[in-house]
């Protein structure tokens, strides 16, 4: 990806999002999950001029590329990860009794990180079996297929991917591995497909690529890690959102919502895209918002 374009991705819910946190002008905000911006620049513009955004993310070469949107507006653009929050906040002055006013993760993968065929997220381009986030640091996809067991592979495919022939998928990676190792998401795409059969529109391999990057992303972890981080950083009244994209995801924060001594939700159910939003960005169609209010 060239830092030197305008970002491709399209944020989700960027309506029903910016009503429900609502940002006022001067407050303090913090965008976990910068990607291409969007969301971001909304929210700094309500927060303008004395308000502040901490726009957060673990891949530098977003950071690059949606730097340009804020242009005379209140940001400042960190390369972290959301469960760093604290230390981030901490580092730049703020401290338990100087706490922000609202906190955005959109747990979703920018356009531009799912279309580079060299960051390797996609099967629907051959490239590097790597998709990490943050390109720095961390094990890869292919070292993960490469070196874990069959049953660990089974386990990850089957927990992170809801896949239910994780098993069959197993055995047949460590079979061909077993010959040459795996370094192409193409490689790794058309074993799976070899023993899944395709169920409608969706490709075979959705469900392994979904679990491999989970597991070499920490995922699940780095949320339920923010879930319990985000009511110490947050003033009383606060706002806390959160767009997840598979039901993994939105379990976690469902249940970190429930608990009435911390949050009162302001989203009886999830939020999801309409037909227009649908029409304008397909890939909006498994996003759901849940927003809740520090009490």
């Amino acid at each position: 990806m060239s830092p030197n374009r305008e970002p491709s991705h399209v944020p989700v819910l960027p309506e029903e999002t910016i009503a429900l946190l609502a940002p006022q002008p001067g407050e303090i905000w913090i965008d976990g999950t910068l990607g291409g911006g969007g969301h971001a620049r909304l929210i700094a513009e309500r927060i303008a001029p004395s308000g502040k955004l901490f726009g957060v993310d673990q891949d530098p070469t977003m950071l690059e590329l949606a730097r340009p949107k804020f242009d005379g507006l209140p940001v400042e653009l960190v390369h972290g990860n959301f469960e760093q929050l604290a230390e981030i906040l901490q580092l730049r002055g703020y401290s338990s009794s100087n706490r922000v006013d609202g906190i955005l993760a959109d747990l979703g993968f920018a356009s531009d990180q799912m279309d580079s065929s060299e960051r390797g997220f996609s099967f629907k381009q051959n490239g590097p079996l790597d998709m990490r986030l943050d390109p720095t640091r961390g094990r890869t996809a292919a070292d993960l297929v490469n070196t874990l067991s069959e049953a660990a592979l089974a386990n990850l495919i089957f927990e992170y991917g809801e896949e239910r022939m994780s098993r069959r998928i197993a055995k047949r990676i460590v079979e061909r591995r077993a010959q040459t190792p795996f370094g192409t998401t193409g490689e790794l795409a058309d074993v799976v497909r070899s023993c899944v059969p395709r169920s409608g529109t969706i490709d075979s391999a959705t469900r392994t690529f979904q679990a491999l990057r989970i597991a070499v992303n920490d995922e699940l972890g780095v949320l339920e890690r923010l879930l319990a981080l985000a009511p110490h950083l947050l003033k009383p009244g606060g706002r806390f959102g959160i767009i997840s994209f598979h039901s993994l995801e939105d379990r976690l924060v469902k249940q970190a919502f429930r608990k009435p001594e911390v949050w009162e939700p302001l989203t009886k159910k999830p939020v999801e895209a309409s037909e227009m939003e649908l029409a304008r960005n397909p890939r909006s169609r498994s996003a759901k918002l849940r927003v809740a209010r520090r009490v």
